[in-house]
């Protein structure tokens, strides 16, 4: 009897303390099973989302366990899902930023996958973003994206600017403002943002394929002036930044040796003849296909 007494008084302490503490049983069994959940993340994903679906099943209040399950959902890339569970969590905290950040993340690559109504989407919670926390850069960045697909060109170069301004150390917001200023004709202002860019991201691997498209977007600018040195010198300091991720660097360069007054053909064939190799005759030949055909009809001109 004392047994039986002292566990009932246990439990009633226990129930008290949970209480207290603001927590339910059910929510001291989510926080365990979430828990179980980051010590299998990191290898074992799969498991890891299954802990956090029991986790969130149990006490559906708790949005930090949604952040952790949206985020096992992001390492899958299953957009759809990612997004629907932010969506909860924005509801449950609406004053987390990165939550809406992250809603507005999931969107925008559903739209990159094919949804592009999406983008359209996306705006809302990138907009929340920018007021519930101005200094989330990349906020800024998919709002200039989203801009940009639904036909508000000078909206996303607004945009992209910002999020320069908020983090110009971050080699991935450079290309698409030059890329939009070169599509309105502003080659100097492209080679602004370029210039910008080369000198502020740090070149490390993370780096290396937007600084890549850095100097082949100020070749593009050099082009559209008529700039065939300038042209050549942006493409050769491509080269160093090319590496394995960039097959087509043969063809830039190449190409660009090859259309120069007079041509230097030796070296334009050589690199067009590595492009053909490496790449039309290989699984990237779709991909590629116009810069085939262009490489092709190079070589007849140069005389192979």
């Amino acid at each position: 009897m004392k047994l039986v007494r002292c566990e009932k008084i246990i439990g009633l302490a226990l129930a008290l303390v949970f209480s207290a503490a603001g927590c339910s049983r059910n929510g001291i069994e989510a926080i365990n099973l979430a828990n179980e959940g980051d010590q299998s993340v990191k290898v074992n994903v799969d498991n890891a989302i299954g802990k956090y679906e029991q986790a969130v099943q149990l006490d559906p209040s708790n949005h930090r366990i949604l952040w952790k399950l949206a985020n096992a959902y992001e390492k899958k890339e299953d957009w759809d899902k990612m997004g629907s569970t932010l969506s909860r969590a924005t509801s449950l905290a609406p004053d987390f930023a990165t939550y809406w950040y992250k809603r507005g993340y999931a969107l925008v690559k559903q739209a990159e996958a094919g949804n592009k109504d999406a983008f359209e989407q996306a705006k809302e919670p990138l907009k929340k973003c920018i007021e519930k926390d101005p200094n989330i850069a990349e906020c800024y960045f998919l709002m200039g994206e989203c801009l940009q697909w639904t036909d508000d060109e000078q909206g996303a170069v607004d945009q992209y600017t910002k999020a320069i301004q908020h983090d110009p150390t971050k080699g991935f917001f450079y290309p698409d403002l030059a890329d939009l200023y070169l599509l309105f004709k502003l080659d100097k202002e492209a080679e602004q943002v370029i210039t910008e860019g080369t000198k502020l991201v740090q070149p490390d691997e993370k780096n290396l394929p937007k600084i890549y498209n850095m100097y082949i977007l100020l070749a593009n600018a050099a082009l559209m002036r008529g700039d065939k040195a300038g042209q050549l010198a942006a493409v050769e300091k491509a080269e160093k930044f090319a590496g394995e991720s960039h097959p087509e660097f043969s063809f830039d360069l190449g190409s660009t040796y090859a259309t120069m007054d007079p041509p230097q053909k030796e070296r334009a064939v050589r690199l067009l003849n590595t492009f053909t190799k490496r790449v039309c005759k290989g699984a990237g030949a779709k991909k590629f296909e116009e810069q085939c055909q262009t490489s092709q009809s190079l070589l007849q001109k140069l005389g192979q």
